[in-house]
């Protein structure tokens, strides 16, 4: 089960739109982005999606500065594909942010690679 924590400015949003896509082995969790890079640590979170009006900056400002860069990637206004989206859990990312406006079109391709990812 892929425990998918969601912050930011759309962090409901987000939440909204991976629960909608109805995938199994996906659990989605509202959090701020303090209480992610804690359950992230501590191995009781897998994933975090976080959201700013830009996706370069505040959307995952937190948890660059305690996961460190190597775990976080930002797609800021692009829209990844779903292998480049493999290929990032491949080198090990686990915490992803993107722009607001975006979260239509962001969210669905990494809950997807999200959910047939082992864990």
């Amino acid at each position: 089960m892929a425990k998918i924590l969601t912050g930011g400015v759309g962090k409901t949003e987000v939440a909204e739109a991976v629960r909608r896509l109805g995938l199994d082995g996906v659990e989605v969790t509202v959090s701020s982005d303090m209480d992610a890079a804690l359950l992230l640590r501590a191995g009781r979170a897998d994933y975090y999606l976080g959201t700013c009006h830009t996706g370069a900056g505040a959307s995952l400002g937190v948890l660059v500065g305690l996961m460190g860069r190597p775990a976080c990637h930002t797609f800021g206004r692009g829209v990844p594909s779903a292998d480049e989206v493999a290929a990032l859990l491949a080198e090990g990312k686990r915490v992803f942010g993107f722009a607001l406006d975006r979260i239509d079109a962001v969210a669905p391709v990494l809950a997807r690679a999200l959910a047939v990812r082992p864990v």
